[in-house]
């Protein structure tokens, strides 16, 4: 698959702005509806997709004359994030752009912030719907989860044995409508009738808790043939297990994770084949529509069309979404010509 046109690899070594939550800052719901003053509310920080994402928002921000900072929980929870939503809103940003660990726990807080004419705009894991102006979404859910089950099927003989699930937290939006793709795939399409889901587990995009998780499934199912992970916390911590328990070769193991986390991985051949999006677009998009929402240029109404800078022409749909692209399929043939 190409990346949407437009799109521009992201760098590792980008600058990101990381600011913490408190403190003052200009502008905001109440302020001119040019200003923009716009909030990153990851599911926590210092997590090396978020920080790509938020240097796609930083350009953004830069594009568009605009401030940009990123603030969120260490912990990926949605209690956690209710705090800085809170303040975020106190400090009357203009528009607050976040990745929702628990779409209803935070709704209540979101729902405040918009009362105040703040916006908000999902990205990543979709807030409640009527917690959010529009969610932007990096890519069709039913054909990522399709795309992980024929990946995992491609690296295990036969397409035929046990497989499970490794994902993040059990409350994230996407997460959880990915893997529910898997199911419905799994058990509609003949093609993998040889294949049995035996576990879900959840590493709450923890590098520890990961670990200890997949440890988990390789004792508890000796007989496993694969591993799906759509988490870039979790396919890398797989991949350490499985290379530091032999099973490496053995196990396969897909799912989502960006090209530097897994590129020793993908060399080895401990993970032939992994997906994901261009990151850094997502944070642009996410940050040029709350731009567009802040300013009056868009409503949020399903149907409206926009043009979001270097990326081009999008438009709402009758969900309040917006599609970034197709999936990124990584294998060793590719993966050293991406960088983030």
């Amino acid at each position: 698959m190409r990346w949407r046109r437009g799109s521009q690899f992201a760098t590792a070594g980008m600058a990101i702005l990381v600011l913490a939550a408190c403190g003052g800052s200009a502008g905001g719901g109440g302020a001119s509806p040019a200003t923009l003053n716009i909030a990153f509310l990851p599911k926590a920080v210092n997590n090396p997709y978020f920080d790509v994402a938020a240097s796609g928002g930083q350009e953004a921000a830069t594009a568009l004359s605009g401030t940009f900072k990123q603030v969120g929980p260490s912990e990926a929870t949605g209690a956690a994030q209710i705090p800085f939503i809170q303040t975020l809103t106190s400090q009357n940003v203009s528009a607050i752009v976040v990745s929702a660990d628990d779409p209803d726990a935070i709704a209540p807080a979101l729902k405040q912030a918009m009362q105040k004419g703040i916006k908000v705009v999902g990205y990543d894991s979709s807030p409640a719907k009527d917690a959010r102006n529009v969610f932007i979404n990096q890519a069709d859910t039913k054909a990522i989860g399709v795309s992980q089950v024929a990946m995992v099927c491609d690296e295990i003989s036969g397409c035929a044995g046990e497989i499970a699930v490794l994902s993040a937290t059990s409350t994230a939006t996407n997460q959880n409508a990915w893997i529910q793709a898997m199911k419905d795939e799994l058990a509609s399409n003949s093609k993998y009738s040889g294949l049995k889901l035996v576990k879900v587990a959840y590493g709450n995009d923890d590098p520890q808790v990961s670990t200890t998780e997949t440890q988990a499934l390789l004792t508890s199912y000796p007989n496993l043939k694969g591993i799906i992970s759509p988490t870039t916390v979790g396919i890398s911590a797989a991949a350490q297990v499985l290379e530091q328990t032999g099973k490496a070769g053995k196990v396969a193991l897909t799912g989502l994770g960006t090209p530097n986390l897994m590129r020793k991985y993908v060399k080895d051949g401990t993970c032939k084949e992994f997906a994901l999006w261009n990151v850094k677009d997502l944070g642009y998009l996410a940050y040029y529509t709350a731009a567009l929402l802040v300013k009056g240029t868009i409503k949020g109404n399903p149907g409206e069309k926009f043009t979001a800078g270097r990326l081009g022409d999008y438009t709402i749909d009758p969900n309040g979404v917006v599609l970034l692209g197709p999936p990124f399929v990584f294998k060793a043939d590719n993966i050293d010509q991406l960088n983030f």
